[in-house]
């Protein structure tokens, strides 16, 4: 996809897997949605820290999604509106 990674692309939705590679501030809610019952996103989210960031798996099952901290990474920022 080429665009604004925060929207994602709903009209190809849902998706088995999602892979983001920039950290956001929070899980975007536009992806949130368009995981697939099964599926799984992986992205990196801010920490609380200045510069601390963490990997997360985020899965949907039949009772909703589950997040699951990985581990602790740093990549570029997901700014929306940027290319």
């Amino acid at each position: 996809m080429h665009g604004d990674g925060h929207a994602g692309l709903d009209k190809a939705a849902p998706f088995q897997g999602i892979i983001v590679a920039a950290a956001a501030r929070a899980v975007p809610e536009a992806l949130e949605r368009q995981i697939a019952r099964g599926g799984r996103m992986i992205l990196p989210l801010h920490g609380s820290h200045r510069d601390a960031q963490r990997l997360v798996l985020i899965e949907r099952s039949g009772r909703g999604l589950i997040e699951s901290e990985l581990d602790p990474v740093r990549f570029v920022p997901l700014e929306a509106g940027k290319a």
